[in-house]
């Protein structure tokens, strides 16, 4: 499974972002798409996940603010950033979580650069 997101850039405190991941291969009918984040000198963490069926997490930081959704039929993920911060400023990171056969593969995109200026 490949990866390939976009949408990342610089915003000021307030605004928006739309960010995309589009996964192309092997992908299961059961799988479950998200974004993990990672801001510089710290760990890498969950932002939201969303499962085929339409079940999303979200991590208690972004949630209200952030809204991720899916296209099955493109095998595309998305995830709206409203009212940003300067603390969501991180490389954000595609992830695909492939169900087969009882095994779990995890695959994850470039990463793509959201800065949020004050």
């Amino acid at each position: 499974v490949q990866l390939q997101a976009s949408g990342g850039g610089l915003v000021q405190a307030g605004g928006s972002l739309r960010l995309s991941c589009e996964a192309s291969g092997s992908i299961s009918d059961i799988n479950i798409m998200g974004w993990y984040r990672q801001a510089p000198g710290k760990q890498r963490e969950l932002v939201a996940l969303i499962g085929s069926l339409g079940t999303a997490n979200y991590a208690d930081s972004v949630k209200g603010r952030f809204t991720i959704s899916r296209d099955n039929a493109k095998n595309t993920v998305y995830l709206q950033l409203n009212s940003l911060k300067p603390e969501d400023t991180a490389v954000y990171y595609c992830t695909f979580k492939n169900l087969v056969n009882g095994k779990v593969d995890d695959y994850w995109g470039p990463g793509t650069l959201v800065t949020v200026s004050s």
